[in-house]
């Protein structure tokens, strides 16, 4: 998955953002393009046609576009269009910024490897079907661990079971609810996929 450095001949390498949600790590990582991150986000795709993700890219001049069951109400047309999208695009790097829809087997299929995600926990902990936001906060806390963290893994058809590129721990505190938890891991979660994307385009 490695990308090799732009020079002043090669154009930079081509992202598109996956987002469901309010879009603050979608926002950081345009933010961040073309000056930390040697890439440039061409496209933002939402399944909510009211995300903030989607006006986070508007107010930036980046390309949009809202997929979802109600644009293509057949999951096989859905599918068809994702992988059309993001190849006349010519994107070369899928990142899932709280996109909470699994991608179809085209999709997976066209961009085997080139698809990447953030998890909140130390995968494989915590990790598989229905263990996404608070759900995974909680069972940390109802296990009594001591640390919990986040992951950038590669996304594959399974939930959460792709080869794991980069990891964070973050110490659970005496006194931690769900919600203090879920700030300190999300701000770690934010960082640590801006990070590797900063050094796997350089």
């Amino acid at each position: 998955m490695r990308v090799t450095t732009p020079t002043p001949d090669v154009p930079r390498a081509r992202l598109a953002i996956l987002a469901s949600g309010t879009g603050s790590t979608a926002a950081a990582i345009m933010d961040a393009a073309g000056t930390t991150i040697d890439a440039t986000v061409a496209l933002v795709i939402s399944n909510n046609s009211g995300s903030g993700a989607l006006e986070h890219a508007r107010t930036r001049g980046v390309p949009t576009l809202h997929l979802s069951g109600v644009t293509h109400p057949d999951p096989d047309a859905l599918d068809t269009a994702m992988v059309e999208a993001l190849a006349d695009a010519r994107i070369e790097l899928v990142v899932l910024a709280g996109y909470m829809k699994k991608l179809g087997p085209r999709t997976l299929d066209a961009f085997a490897g080139l698809v990447v995600n953030t998890h909140p926990a130390l995968l494989p902990a915590y990790g598989g079907q229905g263990m996404y936001g608070d759900r995974v906060h909680a069972a940390v806390l109802a296990d009594g661990a001591t640390q919990t963290g986040a992951s950038v893994h590669v996304v594959t058809a399974e939930y959460d079971e792709g080869p794991v590129l980069a990891q964070a721990v973050v110490p659970v505190e005496p006194g931690d609810d769900v919600a203090a938890l879920r700030a300190r891991v999300q701000a770690a979660e934010k960082s640590l996929l801006l990070d590797w994307l900063a050094t796997h385009f350089r």
